[in-house]
């Protein structure tokens, strides 16, 4: 069973020290793939910018700095508000949003609530498949395991390459 969690919210792209503009964003959280969380930017483009990172780098940036390479994120105070700064870089371009920490909260404890933290490889059956792919099957012919799967290059019987 596939559960969605989603969160629409207003994050502010950072261009300098006095200015940002409202981005809205789609936050997406799906079961089926539990370790992901997915955020669509939509910058008034026809198609929406989308980035998916570890959801553990989401939870743990709401408390202490973290990440590092193409995102980081940190937690911090701004006109007395408690903010998440995500800081992402692509080759396309680097941007730093600023959004609610409670709103962004809010919807992590939604996720952590549809799959817990450390159970999302059983939601994957990670498990159950292993042991099925790792199970004896039932009539298995033993002798094609014992075969030499590579030919010897000696002849037998008088034949020879020439």
């Amino acid at each position: 069973m596939n559960t969605v969690v989603e969160r629409e919210l207003e994050l502010k792209l950072i261009l300098s020290p006095e200015r940002s503009i409202p981005v809205p964003a789609r936050l997406t959280y799906r079961t089926i793939d539990p370790f992901a969380v997915h955020i669509a930017f939509h910058i008034g483009s026809e198609n929406p910018v989308n980035w998916t990172f570890a959801r553990e780098l989401l939870v743990e940036g709401v408390f202490r700095p973290c990440g590092h390479g193409d995102v980081r994120v940190w937690p911090t105070k701004v006109d007395g508000h408690s903010v998440v700064l995500m800081a992402l870089s692509s080759p396309d371009g680097d941007a730093l949003l600023e959004a609610p920490t409670a709103q962004v909260s809010a919807w992590l404890e939604r996720t952590l609530r549809a799959v817990p933290p450390g159970s999302e490889a059983e939601q994957l059956g990670i498990d159950d498949g292993l042991a099925e792919l790792l199970a004896p099957t039932v009539g298995c012919h033993d002798d094609l395991w014992l075969r030499d799967p590579w030919p010897s290059d000696e002849s037998q019987d008088g034949e020879g390459y020439v």
